[in-house]
């Protein structure tokens, strides 16, 4: 029997037990405070982390055009692997969403375990591919889906990490992750609170009816967890499944 205590992070339990322990005993433990910088744009990865209750936005920098939101990274993942492609600098602005705890591990010492550990390197590997993945599906989402179904996909992966809790969340910061005027979240979010999906009050959003926000959502939301669950965790996934109707 596995006796090593969990992280709460998806990759680092589905790691072997002899594995997991070195690793964990060379990450320190560190809070993630909501809109903490955790990676400028061209900064450099000094560190990579694995959340276990709080969440980071990845989002693209501020140029001719507005900022979006094209990644998610909460207890399923972890931030900073392009460090194994030899990738050193980010070229998204890493933020913390939500707040919580997370492992942390230099990179030149991560690297080192993820060179000296095939069962590493794998789950790693494979979560990088998720990630890459979910970027993809999210340019994708954001130039052919309407903004309705864009911020109930958006909703439910932030309410995935939160583990099912409400969250705290303004107008202003959903229009800057949607790539979107503020108007127009306050025009969406309205609709799903009037369809009874979320209750809104003083930015703390809570979800009433998260199988009726999944029938609402684009098919974005469930192809993203499809890849998790094929590639990650395909008994027991931290993403949702979809639920039967």
């Amino acid at each position: 029997m596995d006796a090593t205590p969990r992280t709460g992070n998806a990759l680092l339990d589905a790691l072997p037990r002899r594995v997991r322990s070195t690793f964990v005993a060379a990450c320190e433990t560190v809070e993630l405070s909501v809109g903490e910088q955790i990676c400028e744009p061209g900064g450099v990865v000094q560190h990579v982390y694995f959340p276990s209750s709080g969440y980071i936005s990845l989002i693209t920098p501020p140029g001719a055009s507005e900022t979006l939101e094209v990644g998610l990274v909460g207890y399923e993942g972890a931030f900073g692997l392009t460090v194994l492609l030899d990738i050193r600098t980010s070229e998204l602005r890493a933020l913390t969403q939500g707040s919580g705890s997370a492992l942390r591990i230099p990179t030149a010492a991560f690297l080192r375990r993820a060179n000296a550990s095939a069962e590493l390197r794998k789950v790693m590997h494979r979560y990088l591919y998720v990630l890459m993945s979910q970027l993809a599906q999210t340019a994708a989402c954001s130039r052919f889906h309407q903004l309705d179904e864009r911020l109930a996909r958006w909703l439910l992966m932030t309410h995935d990490r939160a583990r099912g809790g409400s969250f705290r969340l303004t107008h202003l910061f959903l229009a800057e992750m949607l790539g979107v005027r503020r108007a127009g979240v306050t025009t969406a979010a309205r609709r799903l609170q009037n369809g009874r999906l979320i209750a809104y009050s003083r930015g703390q959003i809570r979800v009433l009816d998260r199988p009726g926000l999944e029938a609402f959502s684009c098919a974005c939301y469930h192809a993203v967890n499809a890849t998790y669950r094929r590639h990650l965790a395909p008994d027991e996934s931290p993403i949702a499944a979809p639920r039967r109707r």
